[in-house]
């Protein structure tokens, strides 16, 4: 096991500090934007344009890579990532912030970029699996490490602009000393829309979905808990658990999604967050600390595993050629969800103008969610899967397209010939 993740021991080095750098970011943008003053709605507007930024740079990073190489366009990324950061500490406006988050989004995006493309070009068949599960742990590991930051300074001051900045300057480090040789960029197929529309509705559904609730839990999460009046040191472990209950959660999901029915299963995960995000609703503000936060853990077990849900869902209904042409149109399904979510969420928030308008949101796109999941299982053109032919369900994030060619399920399998 060792010799194998060896060669990758720099990639998740980088891909851990970067995620942390990001983590502390999203948590700490919000509170900071909250505690000067701006409206909920106004702080989803600034924080959206990062997921458009995102967006922006997945369609447009990768002819950067390949022009100028893995390890230059990575400096190239995460200088400029870390230039946005430092811009927000030295000038406070709404517009501008709007602009550095935007900018943020293709660096980020173009981060990731570069660290999947290289797994996938020096990782064997036999031993794909492993590298992306490692790769996805570090990603989860990071983000939740990322959230306990939060409280190596004060929320107004500049010290965590420095923390962050620290943090993707010092991924560089270990990208730019590798002795591995960085491989040529691998080319994503032209995205077929219609026909995955037709085959796989549920996993398009699903993705956008995702979109909604993810980037909203990271952009309104903590002005929720700043709402509510929780300390800083209480909104870290709210984000942190989130985060970790979306990890914990995801081999109990995968392994109940691939001995049963997958089309039934991600209705049923919608289901879950409806009803928890209802429970919380009237019963938050009774619970104590700790029954907030193990309500919170299920939350984000549940919340966090509809995307893989999808997009395994997605491959069930296509051949493991096409994975990775299928993935990226899941992920652009996902990444406008992403750049939507917060402006509504947040929208939601101050329409009712309650700090529970938050949980009023989830339970409401979950509720659409599941109920639109049952009536697709009824139109798709397969109909329903056997669960001996469902794909594996598989640990991921919503990172980049590139980490679909890690994706084990791209491989094509011989078929066995038969017996004469």
């Amino acid at each position: 096991m060792a010799s194998i993740l060896k060669p990758f021991v720099a990639l998740y080095i980088a891909a851990l500090l970067l995620v942390m750098g990001l983590g502390l970011l999203a948590t700490f943008l919000s509170l900071r934007l909250s505690i000067e003053g701006f409206s909920t709605l106004t702080t989803g507007l600034i924080l959206t344009s990062y997921f458009i930024g995102s967006t922006v740079g997945a369609l447009y990073c990768s002819r950067m890579i390949r022009s100028v190489g893995h390890i230059r366009s990575f400096c190239a990324f995460a200088a400029l990532a870390t230039a946005m950061i430092m811009l927000h500490g030295f000038y406070m406006s709404a517009v501008a912030w709007a602009v550095f988050r935007f900018f943020s989004g293709i660096a980020t995006i173009g981060l990731f970029m570069v660290i999947e493309s290289w797994l996938n070009e020096c990782t064997q068949s036999l031993t794909r699996g492993r590298v992306f599960s490692i790769y996805m742990v570090m990603c989860y590991l990071g983000s939740s490490i990322g959230q306990q930051l939060l409280n190596l300074g004060e929320i107004k001051e500049q010290t965590l602009f420095f923390v962050i900045g620290f943090l993707l300057v010092s991924c560089i480090i270990p990208v730019a000393l590798t002795h591995s040789i960085h491989p040529e960029m691998p080319e994503v197929e032209p995205v077929r829309l219609k026909i995955i529309l037709q085959k796989a509705p549920m996993g398009i559904i699903g993705c956008f979905t995702a979109g909604l609730m993810n980037s909203s839990f990271y952009t309104m999460g903590p002005v929720f808990c700043h709402q509510i009046n929780l300390s800083v040191s209480q909104i870290s472990y709210f984000m942190t658990t989130m985060v970790l209950g979306g990890l914990l959660f995801q081999w109990p999901v995968g392994a109940f999604s691939d001995r049963f029915d997958r089309s039934l299963v991600m209705p049923v995960l919608g289901g879950f967050i409806a009803l928890i995000s209802g429970l919380m609703i009237v019963a938050a503000f009774q619970l104590p600390f700790w029954g907030f936060m193990a309500a919170t853990a299920f939350f984000g077990g549940f919340l966090f595993t509809i995307y893989p849900s999808a997009v395994a869902r997605a491959h069930d209904m296509f051949e493991p050629k096409d994975v990775v042409n299928v993935s990226s149109t899941l992920l652009l399904s996902f990444c406008i969800g992403a750049v939507i979510g917060p402006v509504v969420s947040s929208a939601t928030i101050e329409f009712l103008n309650t700090p529970y308008g938050f949980y009023v949101y989830f339970s409401v796109i979950s509720a659409v969610y599941t109920a639109v999941s049952c009536f697709l299982r009824q139109k798709e053109i397969a109909r329903i899967i056997p669960v001996e032919e469902q794909v594996d369900f598989m640990i991921m994030n919503d990172t980049s397209q590139m980490a679909m060619q890690i994706d084990p399920r791209s491989e094509v399998k011989p078929i066995a010939k038969e017996a004469d």
